[in-house]
């Protein structure tokens, strides 16, 4: 029998039909129809909808959306409370999001861009051969998968890794755990690296603000690279001035593409990069929702069910 699936977002409709038509013989039997020319369909997949595109889809089952952030699903009003919003769950942004912090966690701490100014530059070539450092403290704020697997990325560097969720969660080997709202100064405190990888939530609002951001070593990188509400931008501009942190990687904003006036593209202390961390994958995406599907069809349970009142 025939599934019609809508597809909505940022890749052309033909992208999806050869990434579902790869990802093997049930995923190819998915018929995917763009909008506004669907028929009446039981699963959409989705990102930034228009908010009419629900009224005149009242037959679906699921709605998938296309990357691990849900606020622009959250946010549109007639959004179907009873049909279920699932989220994708990896598909390939793990990897990525662990190479990008690695990135910018050995560029910072080994002071990489500085150096090869200087060996271009200076006389003596000498004096810029230092010991890399060792045991640096790094927290990594919101510790689900890509949480996870960036820890998995860092752990071979001997840096003493932190880890902070909202609510407690499963340990990880080599990795000391801190949750809720009790445990977040403990968590911040002297860190030479904050990793936010946080969703927006209510509860993530501004939580890097002035107070949490003075926890912060001397000298600390702060790389976001979850959702830009999670930053209050003031706090973060004004804390940069006086030194704690020291500099900052912003892959994501509260505002995108960010305002060509925005602040943050001409500070010294902050490198901007263009919401590129972990981009969804559509091969290993299609693959997930097809499976997805089937199971819904089969009357199974699914993983990745978005609770609306967490917002994640």
């Amino acid at each position: 029998m025939s599934v019609d699936v809508l597809v909505h977002g940022s890749y052309p409709l033909e992208r999806w039909r050869e990434a579902f038509a790869a990802a093997g013989p049930e995923a190819a039997a998915l018929q995917l129809h763009g909008w506004p020319d669907a028929p009446s369909c039981r699963y959409a997949l989705l990102w930034n909808p228009p908010a009419e595109l629900f009224a005149a889809q009242p037959d679906l089952r699921a709605i998938f959306a296309m990357g691990a952030g849900v606020e622009g699903l959250l946010g549109i009003p007639n959004l179907p409370a009873q049909v279920p919003l699932i989220r994708l769950e990896d598909a390939g942004l793990a990897a990525q999001m662990a190479g990008y912090v690695s990135w910018g966690v050995l560029r910072h701490l080994r002071d990489f861009e500085r150096l090869a100014r200087c060996a271009r530059d200076a006389d003596d070539w000498s004096a810029l051969r230092g010991p890399p450092p060792i045991a640096a403290r790094i927290g990594i704020a919101g510790f689900g998968v890509l949480g996870r697997a960036v820890a998995e990325a860092l752990r071979p560097h001997g840096f003493v890794l932190r880890a902070w969720r909202r609510s407690e969660g499963e340990a990880m080997t080599g990795v000391h755990s801190f949750h809720g709202a009790s445990g977040f100064a403990a968590f911040l405190q002297d860190l030479d690296v904050l990793v936010c990888l946080l969703p927006h939530t209510p509860e993530t609002e501004n939580l890097i603000d002035a107070g949490a951001l003075a926890h912060l070593a001397p000298g600390a990188l702060l790389i976001n690279a979850g959702r830009g509400s999670a930053i209050d931008d003031a706090a973060l501009l004004a804390a940069l001035e006086r030194g704690r942190p020291g500099a900052a990687l912003l892959d994501v904003f509260r505002e995108e593409p960010l305002p060509p006036t925005h602040p943050f593209r001409k500070h010294p202390a902050i490198t901007i990069t263009p919401h590129i961390a972990a981009r969804t994958q559509l091969p290993l995406s299609a693959a997930q929702v097809a499976d997805k599907i089937a199971r819904l069809e089969a009357g199974l349970p699914v993983s990745g069910i978005v609770d609306r009142q967490r917002a994640y």
